[in-house]
């Protein structure tokens, strides 16, 4: 089983994603050098609690994890999110109102992540979901949304399918 590397940043809660690789696999660090360091400092983090970011919509989101993997030959970087308030049963917050809120997380911590870490993802994808889930795992019961962006002269620009 091949696994995405999953990029450390302060204050969130880090894991190691073991899901089920996306369409055209997840991107090996081995011939990277360096994914022991990763794997190591990705599993032996401590939990750290996450911060509540701000957003259009006025829903509490709070930031899961990132996630680069290599899908079609390009390199995609995802940023998971947790919005509660998203959920269909008991949520408040529909898809037509947070619809403005991938844009301003794109530009507010996507953004500035890359820069940060020096990466040039092909894709940014923002990911709501009302609880955590894992990475390619399928959770009936989970409502997420998704948007993907491409950075075209250091803005978010809304990728169209």
């Amino acid at each position: 089983m091949k696994r995405e590397r999953v990029i450390p940043a302060p204050g969130l809660r880090r894991t190691c994603a073991r899901a089920t690789a996306p369409e055209g696999g997840a991107r090996s660090l081995k011939r990277q050098g360096v994914w022991g360091c990763v794997l190591f400092a990705a599993c032996a983090a401590p939990t750290l609690a996450a911060e509540v970011l701000s957003v259009p919509s006025g829903q509490p989101v709070t930031l899961s994890e990132v996630i680069e993997d290599a899908v079609g030959g390009e390199d995609w970087l995802r940023f998971r999110f947790v919005a509660p308030q998203i959920a269909r049963d008991s949520g408040t917050v529909t898809y037509d109102v947070a619809e403005a809120d991938f844009a301003h997380l794109c530009d507010s911590v996507a953004r500035p992540y890359l820069t940060e870490h020096a990466l040039n993802p092909d894709v940014v994808v923002i990911s709501l979901m009302d609880r955590q889930v894992e990475f390619g795992v399928t959770d009936p019961d989970a409502t997420q949304f998704f948007e993907a962006f491409g950075i075209i002269s250091d803005a978010c620009v809304l990728e169209t399918f």
